[in-house]
């Protein structure tokens, strides 16, 4: 009889579904890279999803994610990288605790065609998202041309409005060094940021960049860091989703560029 009760109570307690629930339970929910989230986070007027390996973009189409190839070699990185490698390296904002190591250049991978399916990918396309703004208007009042693609044309409008507080600084933002022009990187093959709008480059009189440092456009070089440019500024930039170049071994510290998934 004693049997009988734990049998019925066996068949009573059974769901045969048991097991598949918590099959379903512990299956992985999200799948989504957290750098790929990073991207979809901070650029959502261009990305929309990410699957199979794959960032899904507004127009349809598709970027490759990771490219499988492991171990990539540092020439290798800034040649042909993948949209993942582009966090290869860690980017840290606030101030600069101790001079980069060697190759240690958070930015500097980047994947051209992510750039060019957000910016364009000829000069032309680039040309049909420009306007001009007024770098710091009263400290300044120098005309420079910026992309309006991420709102990058408001957001340097309110960085040189908060620079603009600060007479004090008025050195180092006087004659901006650059920022739409379509071009490679010195003594490389790859495109500089700047042919997309989305950099600028604070006045070259009071920075310091490694090529001059070695006198040579060679990527192993050895190089002696330098900056002369005060932390305030680069605070403000990064506040507002810019990198700056100074954080770099390969060192370019009147650079800031665009760069908010690094930074968020």
């Amino acid at each position: 009889m004693r049997r009988i009760i734990l049998v019925a109570a066996f068949l009573l307690s059974w769901n045969p579904n048991q097991s598949d629930a918590k099959t379903k339970i512990n299956k992985p929910v999200d799948s989504i890279p957290p750098t790929a989230k990073k991207l979809i986070k901070c650029y959502p007027d261009f990305i929309v999803g990410f699957a199979n390996n794959h960032l899904i973009l507004k127009d349809g189409s598709k970027l490759l994610w990771d490219d499988g190839i492991k171990n990539k070699s540092v020439k290798n990185l800034l040649k042909k990288p993948d949209v993942k490698d582009m966090f290869n390296q860690t980017y840290t904002t606030g101030v600069l605790k101790s001079i980069p190591p060697k190759n240690f250049d958070p930015g500097r991978i980047r994947s051209e065609p992510f750039f060019m399916k957000m910016y364009g990918s000829t000069e032309k396309e680039v040309k049909q998202h420009l306007t001009e703004i007024t770098w710091c208007p009263k400290l300044i009042g120098q005309k420079v041309t910026v992309t309006k693609v991420n709102g990058i044309d408001k957001k340097l409008i309110q960085i040189s409005k908060e620079l603009d507080e600060h007479p004090e600084l008025k050195k180092y933002l006087t004659n901006i060094g650059g920022t739409f022009t379509w071009r490679n990187i010195n003594g490389t093959n790859r495109h500089s940021m700047h042919s997309f709008g989305m950099t600028i480059d604070i006045n070259a009189a009071y920075s310091d960049y490694w090529q001059w440092s070695c006198k040579c456009t060679n990527e192993d070089a050895d190089v002696k860091y330098r900056n002369r440019i005060p932390r305030m500024i680069v605070d403000i930039f990064e506040k507002n989703g810019f990198i700056w170049g100074g954080k770099w071994y390969h060192f370019d510290t009147m650079h800031f560029e665009y760069r908010p998934e690094l930074i968020n």
